[in-house]
């Protein structure tokens, strides 16, 4: 990135982490396993897995899009965008426990991420409130 920020490195790099362990918890949690054929396995686990890939990695996508963008109105709906993604992950966590994942311990380590990351957003979030970043 190319912002020079401390900040918005550490919090990029938060969001890759938390991308890679919800990539991880998807993989493992997916009926279909094999992501390279083009069979597609109808079912609502599956679906929250694969929502749960798009939305990580597109938390990443505006983490850096917000860090590196001069308008305040886009970095503002890159912000908003990122707040909506991880509230949509924790909901894909209760999805799956109730679809009946018997490893619950995955999906509270996937919580515990979620919640590292959201904390260190919120103080990223307000350094471009205060005009710090």
């Amino acid at each position: 990135m190319e912002s020079g920020s401390l900040n918005s490195q550490v919090i990029y790099r938060k969001s890759l982490a938390l991308r890679d362990m919800s990539e991880a918890v998807a993989s493992y949690f997916s009926y279909n396993r094999d992501r390279r054929t083009f069979r597609k396995i109808d079912s609502f686990r599956n679906d929250i897995t694969q929502s749960l890939r798009t939305d990580a990695s597109l938390i990443a996508k505006e983490v850096e899009q917000a860090a590196l963008s001069n308008s305040n109105t886009a970095r503002m709906k890159s912000l908003t965008f990122i707040n909506i993604m991880t509230r949509n992950i924790l909901a894909y966590c209760n999805g799956l426990e109730r679809d009946g994942v018997k490893e619950k311990e995955y999906l509270n380590l996937l919580r515990r991420e979620i919640k590292a990351f959201r904390s260190s957003f919120k103080k990223w979030r307000k350094s471009f409130q205060n005009g710090n970043d």
